[in-house]
């Protein structure tokens, strides 16, 4: 694959480690852009051969890739604003925010570059096995973007906006309410004077069964097995607290129907 320079609008976590991952790989990251043009020169530290800058005129600037790495409520309009070099192409990196989002642009080459992954600053992440999803408004787009999919992953998928809209909602419920009921668990035992830890090889084997077994047939518990009085017991002692007892009612009814069914 041939080096890409490429510009990365936003400097939140994606692009934290996007901009590191593609640098890596024999890309040049040339130029940061962030409303605050602070945060821009603080992330542009990093990268010998970036610029940095708080304007949407990016036309005279020496990049073939501009990746944003923006919030989805953003990317329709702060695309309409851009000003790009004749012949480049414009990405977002959005799980949600369709392909057509970018058709009112300077530009012709457009595209999605979604990273499946959770990212955090700071966390390093192994891209080699993240699946990256990609979409292109031509042949063209699709094969500049695969090239660089696979320069950073082996997991390389083309799929249209329907499709990765499903995928990001299947992810939140598979990643971000997971995790919730991390916090709400370490809360639980914190109240208590007990801690985290406690769970963690229990998460751990949780996770590996699902994996081996599949998540439906690792399914345990007191609502699998219709332990009402368990249920019931355990609903009671979250009275203090009616939002999380709702959240365990309304969890544990629809795990006794999947089953039930």
């Amino acid at each position: 694959m041939k080096s890409q320079r490429i510009a990365i609008l936003g400097t939140g976590n994606v692009a934290w480690h996007l901009s590191r991952t593609l640098e890596n790989s024999g890309h040049v990251i040339s130029h940061i852009y962030d409303r605050d043009i602070a945060k821009a020169e603080k992330f542009a530290m990093d990268y010998f051969n970036a610029s940095t800058g708080d304007k949407l005129d990016f036309s005279a600037l020496n990049a073939s890739l501009f990746i944003m790495a923006i919030s989805d409520d953003s990317i329709e309009e702060v695309a309409q604003e851009l000003e790009l070099p004749d012949n480049s192409t414009l990405v977002h990196t959005s799980g949600t925010v369709p392909l057509n989002a970018l058709g009112y642009t300077q530009t012709h080459n457009i595209g999605v570059f979604y990273p499946l992954q959770t990212f955090s600053k700071g966390k390093d992440l192994d891209f080699t096995n993240i699946p990256i999803c990609i979409e292109g408004e031509s042949e063209e787009t699709i094969e500049l973007l695969r090239g660089i999919a696979n320069s950073i992953s082996h997991s390389v998928h083309i799929l249209n906006s329907s499709q990765r809209k499903v995928i990001h909602l299947s992810a939140v419920f598979a990643c971000n309410f997971t995790n919730h009921m991390f916090t709400v668990s370490k809360e639980i035992l914190a109240s208590n004077d007990l801690n985290f830890e406690l769970l963690k090889p229990l998460i751990v084997e949780t996770l590996n069964k699902s994996f081996d077994i599949s998540p439906e047939n690792a399914q345990t518990g007191p609502a699998k097995r219709g332990d009402m009085e368990t249920l019931d017991k355990q609903f009671d002692s979250l009275s203090n607290d009616p939002q999380v007892a709702e959240i365990y009612r309304l969890v544990s009814q629809h795990i006794i129907d999947f089953y039930q069914e």
